[in-house]
């Protein structure tokens, strides 16, 4: 296996960043098709369920068919698909038929290969470092499918809950197994808890699954002792995000807003400062007080 331990922090923040721009891409086909291909399937199977024909249709997957504009059909080309280059390239435009190209393309492609390098710096050229990239990765969908449908995939969670569990097991996160697993158990019980008795109280549903699914997994990169500091930093998000909405008149009163990207902003903000070390000191503090 190439070694890279020698190469300096400010080498392997680069190289990180390089690989962060191609994965940020792929994140764009991730955050607009996983949400469709769901909804394909439910539909699928609510046909047997009721009985119906399946129907033929074609295949919808991550990397089927190419990707193309929405308006005109043009296939895009490999040179139209370099990450951050290509939208400046085109000044943010189809070079079919001109139609104005969305800019959270290339911010999410920016903001991937941020978190990359900032991954890189800070862990080197160790497998702790990949581990975070994954997080980091997973994070930025998350958060933007539940921001735009309000949907926390499983094929995400899961992967984010055990990547966790397993850099627990190879010493990736810092964190104790033992830990790793109560905070796991804990984060998903104690939202599912809070729901279940908001439900009885209001007769409406506060929370949905792919919150627990996500604050486990947090719990499993963090441990139990952390789960007290992310939900606390998350309502911070939660509010700072509502009152930003407020001011530009993005959000109406009533209008649902989803928990996953709050979680998800703590979760970064986890790891930014110090992650499961600093999290479970605050932990403790918090728990003692």
């Amino acid at each position: 296996m190439l070694d890279l331990s020698y190469l300096p922090p400010a080498a392997v923040a680069g190289l990180l960043g390089v690989l962060g721009l191609l994965v940020g891409s792929f994140l764009n086909v991730v955050i607009h098709r996983l949400p469709k291909m769901m909804e394909q399937e439910w539909a699928q199977d609510c046909r047997e369920l009721l009985g119906q024909e399946a129907v033929d249709t074609a295949p919808y997957t991550l990397w089927a068919p190419r990707s193309a504009c929405p308006h005109c059909g043009h296939q895009i080309r490999w040179y139209e698909n370099i990450p951050v280059v290509s939208y400046l390239a085109l000044r943010g435009r189809c070079s079919g038929c001109k139609a104005p190209i969305s800019a959270r393309y290339p911010v999410i492609e920016a903001v991937t290969a941020l978190l990359f390098a900032w991954c890189g710096h800070q862990f080197g050229a160790t497998w702790a470092a990949l581990a975070w990239c994954a997080f980091s990765a997973l994070l930025v969908s998350m958060t933007c499918i539940d921001w735009d449908t309000q949907l926390l995939p499983d094929d995400l969670t899961y992967s984010l809950l055990w990547l966790g569990l397993l850099g627990s097991v190879v010493g990736w996160t810092g964190v104790p197994v033992a830990m790793a697993v109560l905070g796991a158990l804990a984060g998903y019980l104690s939202l599912w808890t809070v729901t279940q008795a908001f439900k009885l109280l209001t007769g409406k549903i506060g929370m949905g699954n792919g919150d627990f699914k996500l604050f486990a997994a947090l719990g499993a990169w963090f441990g139990w002792q952390a789960l007290v500091p992310i939900i606390l930093l998350s309502c911070v998000v939660g509010i700072v995000v509502g009152v930003a909405l407020k001011a530009m008149r993005k959000s109406g009163q009533g209008d649902p807003i989803p928990f996953g990207p709050f979680l998800s902003g703590a979760g970064f903000l986890a790891m930014f400062l110090g992650g499961p070390a600093l999290l479970q000191g605050m932990g403790h503090l918090v728990l003692g007080a």
